[in-house]
Protein backbone atom coordinates (compact mmCIF):
# COMPACT_ATOMS: atom_id res chain seq x y z
CA UNK A 1 0.00 0.00 0.00
CA UNK A 2 1.19 3.52 -0.70
CA UNK A 3 1.60 5.60 2.45
CA UNK A 4 1.66 9.39 2.58
CA UNK A 5 1.97 11.71 5.55
CA UNK A 6 -0.03 14.85 6.23
CA UNK A 7 3.01 16.81 7.46
CA UNK A 8 6.76 16.65 7.06
CA UNK A 9 7.08 16.56 10.85
CA UNK A 10 4.91 13.43 11.04
CA UNK A 11 6.89 11.86 8.18
CA UNK A 12 10.13 12.54 10.07
CA UNK A 13 8.72 11.03 13.26
CA UNK A 14 7.67 7.90 11.36
CA UNK A 15 10.92 7.49 9.44
CA UNK A 16 13.62 8.33 11.99
CA UNK A 17 14.13 5.73 14.74
CA UNK A 18 15.78 8.28 17.05
CA UNK A 19 12.80 10.63 16.77
CA UNK A 20 10.36 7.75 17.39
CA UNK A 21 12.21 6.59 20.50
CA UNK A 22 12.37 10.12 21.85
CA UNK A 23 8.59 10.53 21.57
CA UNK A 24 7.25 7.02 22.20
CA UNK A 25 9.98 5.09 24.00
CA UNK A 26 11.55 1.82 22.89
CA UNK A 27 8.36 -0.30 22.98
CA UNK A 28 6.21 2.39 21.40
CA UNK A 29 8.68 3.05 18.59
CA UNK A 30 9.01 -0.67 17.86
CA UNK A 31 5.22 -0.98 17.61
CA UNK A 32 4.99 2.07 15.34
CA UNK A 33 7.68 0.68 13.04
CA UNK A 34 5.90 -2.68 12.96
CA UNK A 35 2.54 -1.11 12.01
CA UNK A 36 4.15 1.00 9.28
CA UNK A 37 5.81 -2.10 7.80
CA UNK A 38 2.52 -4.00 7.93
CA UNK A 39 0.72 -1.19 6.13
CA UNK A 40 3.45 -0.96 3.48
CA UNK A 41 3.39 -4.72 2.91
CA UNK A 42 -0.38 -4.84 2.49
CA UNK A 43 -1.74 -4.70 -1.07
CA UNK A 44 -4.99 -3.17 0.19
CA UNK A 45 -6.54 -2.07 3.46
CA UNK A 46 -8.53 -5.32 3.60
CA UNK A 47 -5.22 -7.16 4.19
CA UNK A 48 -4.97 -5.51 7.61
CA UNK A 49 -6.69 -7.52 10.34
CA UNK A 50 -9.61 -5.99 12.20
CA UNK A 51 -8.75 -8.30 15.10
CA UNK A 52 -6.04 -7.71 17.73
CA UNK A 53 -3.17 -7.05 17.80
CA UNK A 54 -3.48 -4.76 14.76
CA UNK A 55 -7.20 -4.06 15.15
CA UNK A 56 -7.56 -2.00 11.99
CA UNK A 57 -10.99 -0.42 12.16
CA UNK A 58 -13.01 2.46 10.83
CA UNK A 59 -13.88 5.11 13.37
CA UNK A 60 -17.33 6.57 13.92
CA UNK A 61 -18.95 9.82 14.97
CA UNK A 62 -16.93 12.94 14.20
CA UNK A 63 -14.11 10.67 12.98
CA UNK A 64 -16.23 8.78 10.42
CA UNK A 65 -14.16 7.89 7.34
CA UNK A 66 -10.97 7.69 9.37
CA UNK A 67 -9.20 4.44 10.26
CA UNK A 68 -7.11 3.42 13.23
CA UNK A 69 -4.58 0.71 14.07
CA UNK A 70 -3.44 0.00 17.60
CA UNK A 71 0.02 1.01 18.75
CA UNK A 72 1.24 0.91 22.35
CA UNK A 73 -1.77 1.62 24.59
CA UNK A 74 -3.40 4.14 24.51
CA UNK A 75 -1.98 5.39 21.19
CA UNK A 76 -3.42 4.76 17.74
CA UNK A 77 -2.06 5.41 14.25
CA UNK A 78 -4.79 7.35 12.43
CA UNK A 79 -5.17 7.54 8.65
CA UNK A 80 -7.61 8.10 5.83
CA UNK A 81 -7.93 6.47 2.41
CA UNK A 82 -6.82 8.83 -0.36
CA UNK A 83 -7.54 6.86 -3.53
CA UNK A 84 -9.17 9.20 -6.05
CA UNK A 85 -12.07 8.58 -5.93
CA UNK A 86 -12.45 6.87 -2.57
CA UNK A 87 -13.66 3.32 -3.37
CA UNK A 88 -17.15 2.82 -1.98
CA UNK A 89 -19.41 -0.19 -1.54
CA UNK A 90 -23.03 -0.23 -2.63
CA UNK A 91 -24.15 0.27 0.98
CA UNK A 92 -22.12 3.50 1.21
CA UNK A 93 -19.22 2.09 3.23
CA UNK A 94 -15.59 2.30 2.17
CA UNK A 95 -14.46 -0.71 0.11
CA UNK A 96 -11.31 -1.79 1.97
CA UNK A 97 -10.40 -4.25 -0.81
CA UNK A 98 -9.75 -1.34 -3.17
CA UNK A 99 -8.07 1.10 -0.75
CA UNK A 100 -4.44 1.08 -1.87
CA UNK A 101 -3.35 4.57 -0.78
CA UNK A 102 -3.58 6.11 2.67
CA UNK A 103 -2.55 9.32 4.37
CA UNK A 104 -1.38 9.09 7.96
CA UNK A 105 -2.46 12.26 9.72
CA UNK A 106 -2.03 11.66 13.44
CA UNK A 107 -0.75 9.48 16.25
CA UNK A 108 -3.11 10.00 19.16
CA UNK A 109 -5.20 8.61 21.98
CA UNK A 110 -8.71 8.64 20.50
CA UNK A 111 -10.45 7.79 23.78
Amino acid sequence: MEIYFRTKKLQRICSEAKEMRKLYGVKGSEKLQQRLMELQAADALSDMSHLPPTRCHELTGNRAGQFSVDLEQPLRLLFIPINDPIPMQDDGGIDRRRVTEIEIFEIADTH
